[in-house]
């Protein structure tokens, strides 16, 4: 560098490094070379004789439209269902006690859900035209949001048109690439699309242990001291809240909780494992569940903080860009949550029925119960696993069929095999509702134990 004074002025030159030249000499002969070339080069065209052309028409064979499947494929061999999936149901002509639908609260048949959807129905119609920030918002969109909110003692919360886009929507709207997500392994299938698609890296610790989480938490501190970043805490299931806040003040992270087996089912007042627990909601950074289980309707929703939820309205996926929910949907979600809030018992009653039905199923031979007491889908997976997982399978499905035989109706619990993140071993899964008597309850248990004690031999 060379400095000249000129009229009381310092002018300063700059000479460029000699392979800076050369470099910029190089891109400026291969851009003009790009222009000037051809793209391609013609070649003689290898003309086929009518012969060879015959030959080919005849040895090409279509692709099938549809892949070829085991004649044991569950599409293969399906029942017919009649009439809505309440506690009686109809298969294929016979009247069944229904152990298999996601009804926790008996709502799905409601005479006045149905007739508040039917009266929103006919006043905005089927659909709404338009995602929410395009012509989709209607009046009960908000009164529901603000039900929610008020039910859940939350700030606000936001609604969704579909279930499973609801938590599969809200973690990559917070948590991007160089965030760090902390996830149990047992998180279900809308969660794992949801890290997906956040593009964040993810540890995962062991089912429902809290020393496991902190071990990665501890790792993760002393990695923090070098690189700071983003850190994430996600759970699913009935985990231990009081625990996990504990975890987020000592590590400085977030809670999602994930809650759709849990809202309308724990707690005094159906609020979910914050009330089981006795943990205050705003210790809780995010709650989200569907309102396809306890509340008999379509959807899911999200609840915090108003920042919380207001940064979804701009990055929620499955908001910004979905249809909304249909009005006579979020109508029947209204009504569910009035006899929620009018009702709270039913919430202790469905309670004692899950601990009966899991005291009862324990001890079935051959069978293994996993779930809680007090959790209304419990799963019966095999003692003994025969080392080939379409076998076994094979031989819940004949459990299932034995039952069905017996006018109770259960279904296998089915995964996406290759997708999954972790598979759970194959089980029988029983749904337990309110609606169900105490008649129902011995019935279907006396079946699951007889069909076994005939099966598993």
């Amino acid at each position: 560098m060379s400095t000249v004074a000129l009229s009381g002025t310092v002018r300063v030159f700059l000479h460029a490094p000699a392979y800076h030249l050369i470099l910029e000499g190089i891109l400026i002969l291969w851009i003009i070379r790009l222009l000037f070339s051809k793209t391609y080069k013609l070649h003689e065209t290898y003309k086929l004789t009518e012969k060879e052309k015959e030959d080919l028409i005849e040895e090409w064979q279509p692709e099938p439209l549809v892949p070829a499947i085991s004649r044991e494929h569950p599409s293969l061999n399906y029942v017919v269902v009649t009439g809505p999936p309440s506690h009686k149901i109809v298969i294929d002509g016979k009247e069944c006690i229904n152990f298999a639908s996601f009804n926790f609260l008996g709502l799905l048949d409601n005479k006045r859900v149905k007739q508040k959807a039917l009266a929103s129905l006919m006043k905005y119609g089927v659909g709404t035209c338009g995602p929410r920030g395009f012509y989709g918002t209607f009046d009960v969109h908000l009164e529901l949001e603000s039900r929610l909110a008020k039910f859940m003692k939350t700030e606000e919360a936001i609604i969704y048109s579909y279930g499973f886009a609801t938590i599969a929507s809200a973690i990559p709207a917070y948590s991007k690439r160089g965030d760090i997500i902390f996830v149990d392994e047992a998180a279900c299938f809308s969660i794992q699309k949801g890290l997906q698609a956040s593009r964040s890296f993810i540890k995962y610790f062991k089912h429902n242990d809290m020393e496991d989480l902190e071990r990665l938490l501890k790792e993760q501190e002393v990695e923090d001291q070098k690189v700071r970043t983003g850190l994430f805490s996600l759970r699913i299931t009935c985990c231990e809240c009081r625990s996990l806040v504990k975890l987020k003040y000592k590590y400085k992270v977030r809670i999602f909780l994930e809650e759709s087996m849990s809202f309308g089912v724990l707690g005094e007042h159906g609020q979910g494992v914050t009330e089981h627990f006795g943990v205050n909601i705003d210790d809780i950074d995010l709650i989200s569940a569907n309102m396809e289980n306890a509340v008999a309707s379509i959807g899911g929703f999200c609840c915090g903080r108003s920042f919380v939820i207001d940064h979804q309205r701009l990055s929620g996926q499955g908001y910004c860009f979905s249809a909304s929910l249909p009005p006579m949907l979020a109508a029947a979600a209204i009504e569910a949550l009035n006899i929620m809030e009018e009702d709270p018992d039913i919430f202790t009653v469905l309670r004692e029925k899950c601990k009966q039905v899991y005291m009862a199923l324990q001890g079935t031979p051959g069978l293994k119960l996993v779930g809680v007491p007090f959790a209304p889908a419990l799963h019966l997976q095999l003692e003994k696993s025969s080392g080939c997982r379409n076998s076994d399978l094979q031989l819940l499905h004949n459990i299932v069929h034995y039952c069905l035989e017996k006018h109770v109706v259960l279904t296998l619990a089915r995964y996406l095999d290759k997708e999954e993140r972790f598979l759970p071993p194959p089980s029988i899964r029983v749904v337990v509702t309110i609606e169900q008597t105490e008649e129902d309850i011995q019935k279907a248990v006396s079946s699951i134990k007889e069909a076994a004690s005939a099966l598993l031999k």
